[in-house]
C-alpha cells in the first residue's frame, strides 16, 4: 500500500510518502511562510524527486486536527483536491494521534497543541502492545487540567509531552511532576510521516473527498471574538 500524507494542523507544513514499514520521502517546512505558500510546492518537489506519480497512490491521508483553524482548512482543501484529481479516497488521521505516534517507546504520551488563551488541544495516551490507546477524549482545556489528568492516569510512570504547546509551556510542564518529560526536537512537532504510517492501518476509515472529517473542537477565533463582542 502506498500513501501520500499531508499535515498542516500546527506550525509545520509537512508532506510524506509511506508504504508498509517504510518512509519513502518526507519534507517538513517550518518558517515564516504560510502553509498556503509552502504545502503545494513541497508536495510537487517531493513527488518529482521520488519519481512517483499521484496515480500510484492507494490513498491520501491528512492530519485532521484539532489544530490551527486556518492550517486545517488548507490541509483539508489540499488533500481533497489531490483526491479529486487522482480519483483516490481520503484517510483522516487525528493530529493528536499522529503526535502521540512520535513518542513510540514511552509508556504514556501527551500531545499538547497551543490553542491560545491559555488552553491546549490534548489527549492522554497509554502505550499497550505497541499501540497508543486513548485514555481521554480529544480535549480543548486549560493546561493545568491536562497536567492533573496526566498525573492521575499515568500513576507515577514516565510521561512524554509533545507538540508546540510543549515548547510554549515547557517550564510549567517539567516543574509540575518529576515524571514529566519533553520530547526531543526532532519528534516534538507534527510530521506527515506519522500521519501516513498510522493511515496504513486505517484504510477502513477512508472516506470520499466530498466529506468534511476535520476535528475543530472550538469555533474559529474570529467567530468567538465576534460572539463576545455582540454579547
Amino acid at each position: 500500500m502506498l500513501i501520500l500524507a499531508l499535515e498542516t494542523s500546527g506550525e509545520t507544513a509537512s508532506a510524506a510518502i509511506v508504504t508498509e514499514g517504510k518512509v519513502i520521502a518526507e519534507i517538513n517546512f517550518a518558517n515564516k511562510l504560510t502553509h498556503s505558500q509552502t504545502l503545494m510546492p513541497i508536495l510537487d518537489f517531493m513527488l518529482k524527486t521520488a519519481e512517483i506519480e499521484l496515480s500510484a497512490m492507494d490513498y491520501i491521508a491528512f492530519g485532521a486536527g484539532p489544530g490551527s483553524f486556518t492550517g486545517l482548512r488548507i490541509g483539508a482543501a489540499a488533500a481533497k483536491a489531490v483526491c479529486h484529481g487522482a480519483g483516490k479516497k481520503l484517510i483522516p488521521v487525528p493530529s493528536l494521534d499522529a503526535l502521540a505516534y512520535n513518542a513510540a517507546g514511552f509508556p504514556f504520551a501527551v500531545p499538547v497543541m497551543d490553542a491560545r488563551r491559555g488552553q491546549v488541544y490534548s489527549c492522554v495516551y497509554e502505550s499497550k502492545n505497541g499501540e497508543f490507546i486513548k485514555l481521554t477524549p480529544y480535549l480543548a482545556e486549560d493546561l493545568d487540567f491536562i497536567l492533573e489528568n496526566a498525573a492521575r492516569l499515568s500513576s507515577g510512570n514516565g510521561v512524554i509531552f509533545l507538540g508546540d504547546g510543549s515548547n510554549v509551556f515547557c517550564d510549567r510542564i517539567v516543574s509540575y511532576d518529576k515524571n514529566y518529560h519533553i520530547a526531543p526536537e526532532h519528534s516534538r512537532l507534527q510530521r506527515a510521516a506519522s500521519v501516513g504510517l498510522l493511515a496504513l492501518s486505517r484504510a477502513d476509515e477512508a472516506v470520499g473527498y466530498e466529506t468534511n472529517p476535520v476535528i475543530y473542537l472550538r469555533k474559529p477565533q474570529a467567530e468567538r471574538e465576534a460572539e463576545e463582542k455582540n454579547a
